[in-house]
């Protein structure tokens, strides 16, 4: 897979980015991993969002110093909504809009923790955001106000985020911010990411895959960008 080094304002950090077939131009999304890190599951998503027509950029948020370290700075910037992470998130955007093979449009895509600052950088210049089971922000309509259209998907059996899905359905609809949200049951947290444990543990307390759930989110995903993000005329757009 294609690694590079994106520069962002605290300094460089490694990325992957992933290209379409064909001259373009392309939507670009950046893909936020969760705690996990840049892991070969984020790193297959991001692949198979460039086979979908898009450039696919999956910044590793653990650059500077690895996921023990960083996992608490990460965290409290996702809760602040503001500092390194968010600087960096908004770098690879940038990377996107320069690189010539982009249309200049760009979404957010993120799962758990990334999940998380997809809805916190909806309103910082991104044309989608496509959380995953993310967590709420604090102050949730503040938050969200300005918020670009955002397809989100949640699991009803997730034993973290429970209601989540209504209650961003709720704030988005008070803001009048184009929206699809759906909570599928029978799953969990993390139904579309292939996580390193047993299945059955990872079934056991709610965390596992889900193929039908995870292929239906795709698809409203995906559904969602070509509605909200393609660029008329711009190869793949409808």
């Amino acid at each position: 897979m294609p690694a590079i080094t994106l520069d962002a304002p605290d300094g460089p950090l490694g990325a992957v980015l992933e290209s379409p077939s064909g001259s373009g131009p392309f939507p670009g999304v950046v893909v936020v991993h969760d705690m996990l890190g840049l892991s070969v599951d984020i790193r297959n998503i991001a692949r198979s969002i460039a086979d979908h027509g898009y450039l696919a950029l999956a910044p590793d948020l653990y650059s500077r110093g690895g996921r023990v370290r960083c996992v608490p700075r990460v965290f409290r910037e996702l809760i602040g909504r503001r500092g390194r992470a968010v600087e960096d998130l908004l770098a690879a955007r940038e990377r996107l809009v320069a690189d010539e093979r982009c249309t200049g449009t760009v979404a957010v895509v993120g799962f758990c923790m990334g999940g998380g600052f997809a809805l916190v950088m909806a309103p910082k210049g991104f044309d989608v955001s496509a959380p995953f089971y993310g967590v709420l922000p604090r102050q949730l309509d503040e938050a969200l106000g300005g918020a670009c259209p955002i397809v989100a998907s949640f699991g009803t059996r997730d034993p973290f985020l429970r209601g989540a899905g209504a209650k961003l359905s709720g704030a988005l609809d008070r803001l009048d911010v184009p929206h699809d949200v759906k909570t599928y049951s029978g799953v969990g947290h993390s139904f579309a990411n292939h996580l390193p444990a047993p299945e059955p543990l990872l079934r056991i307390t709610g965390f596992a895959y889900g193929p039908e759930q995870s292929e239906d989110a795709w698809r409203r995903v995906f559904a969602f960008l070509e509605t909200h993000l393609h660029a008329p005329g711009a190869e793949g757009s409808p």
